[in-house]
């Protein structure tokens, strides 16, 4: 008699082990065969806040520029200058039909936002800053078939108010002028 029992208890020990075995291997494959993670994009950038009397330099401004009505190409030679003059480039395009400047204009939801002002003193003269969003982040210019070109403008701006900016991730603090 101890041998029944002794053989039917390796029997439901093997019964065992082998749906421990199965069950681990289905979920080893339902482990590998799980696809990958949807890579998630990174914010262009970081509503940051500027207190009234620090400097903005133009590494810390997002710029968009969108061509309205000027030769092809306009808006991406816009960008290239001011990426040469520091500003991190964000998307260029053609703006929304109906949008027509004749020179430049500075789209903000502040005319104040020290962001919109650095980047207006790098396109010329009697630039408007224009209450109007953009649905693009950070600052954006539309150029019409009347803009003179990318100028040097001012190294950096201090905030007259507390004010939030779109700074790219990373970007840094402005060195201190010596």
């Amino acid at each position: 008699m101890l041998d029944a029992r002794a053989s039917s208890r390796s029997a439901i020990t093997l019964v065992v082990l082998g749906v421990i075995f199965l069950a681990g291997l289905t979920w080893a494959w339902s482990r590998v065969t799980e696809p990958f993670p949807e890579r998630a994009e990174a914010a262009p950038c970081t509503s940051t806040l500027i207190r009234e009397g620090e400097d903005l330099a133009p590494p810390q401004v997002l710029v968009t520029v969108l061509n309205a009505g000027g030769s092809n190409g306009l808006a991406s030679s816009t960008m290239a200058k001011l990426a040469g003059f520091g500003f991190v480039a964000g998307k260029t395009g053609n703006a929304p039909n109906g949008t027509a400047p004749l020179a430049a204009q500075v789209w903000a939801s502040d005319p104040n936002d020290p962001a919109a002002m650095l980047l207006a003193s790098y396109l010329g003269k009697n630039v408007e800053i224009v209450d109007q969003p953009s649905g693009y982040p950070g600052v954006t210019i539309v150029v019409g078939k009347k803009f003179k070109g990318v100028r040097k403008g001012h190294p950096t701006i201090t905030a007259q108010s507390d004010s939030y900016v779109c700074t790219p991730p990373l970007s840094t603090e402005p060195e201190p002028v010596v």
